[in-house]
């Protein structure tokens, strides 16, 4: 493994750790749009008398964005480069967030998951370009490490989100206007940092695997053709790393989403305790041992191959939603806590790893695996059906499948490389 010295270097001593830190701020943002949902989730049932089905739509019209967002948003960062990409997430997310404004006054269900829908576009844009970027910014053996050490400031996101929307939503003294308070501040905010990436300029890499010549004439060329040849295309889908990937980001995210969207319900439900105490502990909980685990996690690839992070990480989270189950109480925080700390690492590894088999189509790549979010509207639905059809327990069978499939990938993905040596 290389050292830390080398990290944001890549193989001609080309230094990367600026470009590094300015995309590292965009997971933080939106990090805080996808944890506030699981506090909406909960919040629109109580005041806008929902289902548990209706309000899962509160994810899906989020992830949906993703599958609808994300061959464009390709296109974009493939023609002007992740500059462009990075601006166009960032207006989307600001517009969609001050949609907020007129919602608190019409307070209507529909309007406001036309909101998230125009924010899920805006964060498809941002993840498109920052997550296949920060694992070529440097040498491409820290790619893994460098996406988890990014994500991490996702994870604060994460703790930040549950926060803000508890203490707000779910106060003594609510009022359905303090549902824009913090989506008015989040699009104040994220208008004014897509002006500061108007102003600078982010360095376009091509692939590692290229020398700068190779990589001038490809992204000389991208600019003529926004797309793959039907040759370059037929290329991408004979990689297993990358199709299995794509299938294991798709199981990852629909399980993370599931979680988060019925924490509050499971724990109010199954441990008696309030709502916005459910929220601290999905926030300083839950989510703290998420952004603890990426942090972590970083740390420990420098010593543990990350398939084999991956495959051990994804044996606890099933073991976790085995537990969820039966419907424990406490012992069901406790569940959820480990699980948590163990997926924290899974939507990175698995990002770097399904890039690997990428070669130089990494940007087309990453428009699909971007796709695959869409995991995340399907799972929180058809939970809450579950859920809605017999109790919230039995519907945590779904995560469970979608985590034992990944450690199927894990271990596969090992077995590979293993063979390779």
């Amino acid at each position: 493994m290389e050292t830390n010295k080398k990290l944001f270097k890549d193989a001609k001593g080309r230094n990367y750790l600026l470009p590094f830190i300015l995309i590292t701020t965009l997971f933080f943002l939106w990090g805080f749009a996808h944890s506030i949902l699981d506090v909406l989730n909960k919040h629109f049932q109580e005041t806008m008398g929902v289902s548990k089905t209706e309000s899962a739509f509160v994810q899906a019209v989020v992830y949906g964005g993703y599958f609808l967002m994300a061959i464009p948003a390709g296109m974009i960062i493939k023609r002007f480069g992740y500059r462009a990409g990075v601006i166009t997430g960032l207006l989307l997310y600001g517009v969609g967030a001050l949609l907020f404004i007129p919602g608190g006054k019409l307070l209507s269900f529909p309007f406001f998951l036309f909101s998230l829908f125009v924010i899920g576009c805006g964060l498809t844009c941002l993840e498109t370009a920052a997550n296949p970027y920060v694992t070529v910014l440097g040498n491409k053996d820290g790619a893994e490490r460098r996406i988890n050490l990014a994500q991490s400031f996702n994870g604060l996101g994460w703790i930040v989100g549950p926060l803000v929307g508890g203490l707000l939503l779910f106060s003594d003294n609510n009022s359905n206007n303090n549902i824009s308070i913090p989506y008015i501040i989040i699009g104040i905010v994220v208008l004014c940092v897509a002006m500061v990436f108007a102003k600078i300029k982010l360095p376009e890499i091509g692939n590692d695997q290229k020398s700068s010549e190779s990589a001038s004439k490809e992204d000389l060329s991208s600019k003529e053709t926004p797309s793959l040849d039907k040759t370059q295309a037929t290329s991408l889908w004979k990689s297993r790393t990358f199709t299995f990937g794509l299938l294991a980001l798709f199981l990852y995210v629909a399980a993370q989403t599931g979680i988060n969207s019925f924490f509050i319900n499971y724990v109010t439900d199954n441990a008696g305790i309030s709502n916005r105490t459910a929220a601290l502990l999905l926030s300083f909980g839950g989510m703290g041992l998420f952004m603890a685990g990426r942090l972590g996690g970083s740390w420990i690839m420098t010593r543990i191959k990350a398939e084999r992070v991956l495959q051990h990480c994804a044996m606890l989270a099933t073991l976790s939603m085995a537990i969820l189950l039966t419907g424990a109480g406490t012992l069901g925080i406790v569940a959820f806590f480990v699980c948590y700390l163990c997926e924290s690492i899974m939507f990175p590894t698995i990002f770097a790893i399904a890039l690997r088999g990428a070669g130089e189509h990494i940007k087309q790549a990453s428009s699909y695996l971007i796709m695959s979010i869409v995991g995340g509207a399907i799972a929180p639905v058809l939970m809450g059906l579950i859920a809605d059809m017999t109790n919230m327990s039995n519907s945590f069978i779904v995560p469970l499948l979608c985590f034992a499939c990944i450690t199927v990938y894990a271990k596969k993905t090992r077995q590979v490389y293993n063979a390779k040596k």
